[in-house]
């Protein structure tokens, strides 16, 4: 089994892309393409581990209006402390790992600029947290999600 995606694979996730909850009979008929044929490929995209999922993408009328990245530098071996504490607070949407000067970056939203600032607060007050820095969101200019 190839493990690339043909142009037909190509098409099908672009759709999809567009409405994660398009029936397969839409898909089917826009693709030009047995409805069988597309559940099939859809199927085996979904084994491959290339569709993960299908979600709901708030507007920005449903959207936090407030975002932030928050770099943090961590004291060493406390990484799983911190990230218990991050796990507890409701603003915190994201955590990745990092390379250089900083060991992890949050993305935090809320709907206030108060709420912001006690998440904010909260994260550099973590136990294990040796340094923080915030990165407030201003506008969006490229948005590929």
């Amino acid at each position: 089994m190839t493990t690339q995606n043909d142009e037909t694979d190509q098409a099908l996730l672009a759709l999809l892309g567009e409405d994660a909850r398009m029936s397969i009979a839409t898909l089917a008929r826009r693709m030009g393409l047995a409805r069988s044929t597309v559940q099939a490929r859809i199927e085996r995209l979904e084994s491959r581990g290339v569709i993960a999922g299908y979600t709901l993408r708030l507007g920005a009328a449903m959207a936090p209006r407030l975002r932030a990245t928050v770099l943090m530098q961590i004291e060493p071996q406390q990484q799983p402390a911190v990230l218990a504490k991050l796990k507890t607070l409701s603003g915190v949407e994201q955590v990745c790992t990092t390379s250089g000067r900083f060991d992890l970056i949050a993305t935090i939203s809320a709907e206030t600029t108060e709420q912001l600032d006690i998440t904010l607060d909260r994260i550099s007050e973590a136990k294990g947290v040796r340094a923080s820095e915030s990165l407030i969101h201003l506008s969006t200019k490229i948005d590929r999600r």
